[in-house]
């Protein structure tokens, strides 16, 4: 028996997976990670705890199951989350910024105000927000002084997380493709950084990690690796979108995480969106044409249930959410906008705040756990919407993945909101399995379409719900949009 395995490193939690040549986890280990709240508009993360879990996450593993029985190691992260360290020491130089971060807003509205950079950031695929790396570089070079005085003493790197931990693991200094696209400086037809943007911005190419495709040799660690070769990097969504399967133009799938995440594989045509969506790079085989993608980012998905539990207290563990939306027929029209972080695709507002609407006497806890529930389903349809206006296909079916899909309520929900049947495998590590696969398939120089022998259809959901109805809905969920949208 051959065995892979994943370096799962996500917003709130890292992990440690093997699986077998099946696609069976055969082990792993996960840890949780802190969430920094400096204040209302930052969330960051410790880089040195990340790489701490890591670390934790091979060593535990490696006490149930001897690692230096696998073949291939595969990265897989939490994507556009921005840091900076010490070319000479190692040592990171301020906390990472993460993802939801908004701090950065008027870095953004500056960026919107450069013309010369105007078409040079459209190579890139995405619009000018606070989602995407670059503003986060800005802010570390102008505000952290350790940062300042290492890119004067040529002593600087910038990272994303998987770049933190490949340089911890190798000493290399390199991301892969699908990371790379992400932080709105890199040209999407040549994969290289745009000199233009770094040279405007004063960001130091030297400072960048060198990009290279998302299946080739990125090395290894002797030590806490065994000498086993990391094969395979890519981030979060990517990898869920090749652990799908969805390998050819026009599969689709959606990730319910702390986010919501669609993807299309749009082969290897960058197709721009006209519809509020973004153009990225869903995989790369060394020495092959890359795969492009249209994703649509919801920034608050799981993270709503958290925020019930943590901040409102309605439920005292994630798990009770649907046992207590289920204890009413229906939202009793209560519906909520979970804008937290601004709204991103397809609306990309970040004035917009989070609402809840339609309250009477009659609204209870209850209602209130079905409407954030169902603010999952209608954000995802948003999504599916704009990839079939931006593509012209209208999908039959919708692969999905992610901690949510356990929820059977929204599963039902969501399909009858899409009106499409919606799928999940019977492994749901699908983000895990797909950068892990994907290092598997790479270092045995096996066809990509392999992956299929690695999943299984689970379970489906067929839409139950009259066309009025849907309707109904959606017209009332565009309502509490548009309430989120004037909160400003």
């Amino acid at each position: 028996m051959k065995y892979f395995a994943s370096i799962d490193q996500g917003t709130t939690s890292t992990r440690f997976i093997v699986f077998n040549e099946k696609g069976n986890v055969v082990e792993n280990h996960q840890q949780e990670l802190k969430q920094y709240l400096p204040n209302e508009v930052s969330v960051e993360h410790d880089p040195v705890e990340i790489w701490q879990s890591v670390k934790n996450c091979i060593e535990e593993v490696d006490k149930r199951f001897p690692i230096n029985q696998i073949s291939s190691i595969g990265i897989t992260n939490q994507r556009e989350t921005t840091l900076a360290w010490s070319k000479s020491t190692g040592e990171p130089l301020h906390n990472a910024i993460v993802w939801q971060d908004t701090r950065t807003q008027d870095i953004c509205d500056e960026l919107k105000q450069i013309k010369e950079l105007k078409d040079e950031f459209s190579k890139t695929g995405l619009p000018i927000a606070t989602y995407f790396s670059l503003s986060k570089i800005l802010w570390l070079l102008r505000n952290v002084n350790e940062v300042q005085n290492a890119k004067s003493d040529n002593d600087l790197c910038f990272g994303t997380i998987d770049s933190w931990i490949l340089y911890k693991l190798t000493g290399k200094h390199v991301t892969d493709v699908t990371n790379a696209s992400r932080t709105l400086m890199m040209d999407l037809k040549n994969l290289n950084w745009n000199d233009k943007i770094l040279d405007t911005l004063g960001i130091p190419k030297d400072c960048m990690p060198e990009i290279k495709p998302s299946m080739c040799n990125f090395g290894t660690n002797e030590v806490i690796l065994k000498n086993i070769p990391i094969a395979a990097v890519l981030g979060d969504q990517q990898a869920s979108l090749f652990g799908q399967n969805c390998l050819t133009s026009g599969d689709v799938k959606n990730t319910y995480g702390t986010g919501c995440f669609a993807l299309i594989n749009t082969g290897t045509e960058i197709v721009h969106s006209k519809n509020g969506l973004l153009s990225t790079v869903a995989f790369q085989k060394e020495g092959n044409e890359p795969q492009y993608a249209l994703e649509g980012s919801v920034s608050i998905a799981g993270a709503a249930v958290q925020w019930l539990r943590d901040n409102l207290n309605i439920i005292n563990d994630s798990s009770e959410v649907e046992k207590l939306a289920m204890s009413v027929k229906d939202n009793g029209d209560i519906y909520f906008v979970p804008a937290f972080s601004g709204l991103f695709s397809p609306h990309w507002d970040e004035s917009a705040r989070g609402v809840l609407v339609g309250l009477t006497r009659f609204s209870n806890k209850s209602h209130i756990a079905r409407a954030v529930l169902e603010s999952v389903a209608y954000q995802s349809f948003e999504l599916l919407e704009s990839m079939e206006k931006d593509t012209g296909i209208l999908f039959e079916s919708v692969k999905v993945d992610g901690g949510m899909v356990d929820n059977n309520l929204l599963m039902q929900f969501q399909s009858d909101i899409f009106d499409k049947k919606v799928i999940t495998q019977e492994i749901n590590e699908i983000t895990a399995l797909g950068a892990g696969a994907a290092s598997y398939l790479y270092l045995n120089d096996l066809p990509l379409e392999s992956m299929s022998d690695f999943i299984t259809q689970s379970k489906s959901w067929n839409p139950n719900m009259d066309t009025k109805q849907r309707i109904h809905y959606i017209s009332k969920w565009n309502k509490a949009i548009s309430k989120a949208k004037q909160w400003i």
